[in-house]
């Protein structure tokens, strides 16, 4: 891969996570907007990169994600809160012929398990009187809930079992048979962990997954970048990593 000039939207802990990541493998920090004026200040540094990634708010993802697609750069986009748009951009992307690619998170460990989740709903999905939990606990500064990870996990269930409907935040881990209950925690400095529960009378099933820190979102989102450049539509992590094919 050679080096490339990444444009870095949104400069806080993430941003400054992937910084390292990107500066450690010989790529270039071309620009840093952080702000509505660095897109006027930095636009012609900005216009000179490869790639962006984009690690902001839900606030402005729509608009950081215009933005990119009419000035032609391609980009990567860890930022949630904004899925209930993804028909609008994936149709906004086709349009301006752009490249963007998006992940609920981009953690190798994390897509992995987002690939044995579907497996094992499928497995799961023969044995209803299994019930199907969702449990996620984030640092407290992480104020939305659920997360976009346990959404993402919770979609891969209900694509796969026909008796959910959909999923709702609850505050207890009480389980019902008509959708998939996601509760969540708020506890210190933790990074992300996500338990998938499948509990019966007899016994308990559970796949977890337990960030360490933000260094395996950072280089995800570095390899999502290097492998996006070149390519024009619409991607997730599962493009990047051939899932889809398995």
């Amino acid at each position: 891969m050679n080096n490339l000039k990444i444009a870095l939207i949104g400069y806080g802990r993430m941003g400054k996570e992937i910084e390292k990541v990107a500066l450690s493998k010989e790529h270039v920090i071309q620009a840093r907007i952080d702000t509505l004026e660095d897109w006027v200040t930095q636009k012609s540094l900005l216009l000179n990169s490869n790639v962006a990634i984009d690690f902001s708010i839900p606030e402005i993802a729509i608009s950081n994600m215009k933005r990119c697609l009419k000035l032609n750069i391609p980009l990567v986009i860890g930022t949630t809160g904004w899925y209930e748009q993804m028909n609008e951009i994936e149709d906004e992307v086709n349009l301006k012929n752009g490249s963007l690619l998006w992940a609920s998170n981009f953690s190798l460990g994390v897509n992995i398990t987002f690939h044995f989740n579907k497996l094992l709903a499928k497995t799961m999905a023969r044995f209803p009187e299994y019930k199907v939990h969702i449990h996620e606990i984030h640092h407290t500064q992480k104020l939305d809930a659920p997360s976009g990870t346990a959404i993402s996990l919770a979609n891969g269930i209900i694509d796969s079992n026909e008796l959910l409907d959909t999923w709702k935040l609850e505050e207890s881990h009480e389980i019902e048979s008509s959708y998939l209950p996601i509760s969540h925690a708020r506890e210190g400095q933790v990074p992300g962990t996500h338990e998938i529960r499948y509990t019966s009378d007899i016994d308990e099933i559970m796949l977890r997954h337990e960030a360490k820190n933000r260094k395996g979102f950072a280089s995800g989102a570095v390899l999502a970048a290097e492998w996006l450049v070149g390519k024009k539509g619409f991607y997730n992590m599962s493009d990047v990593l051939g899932f889809e094919s398995l």
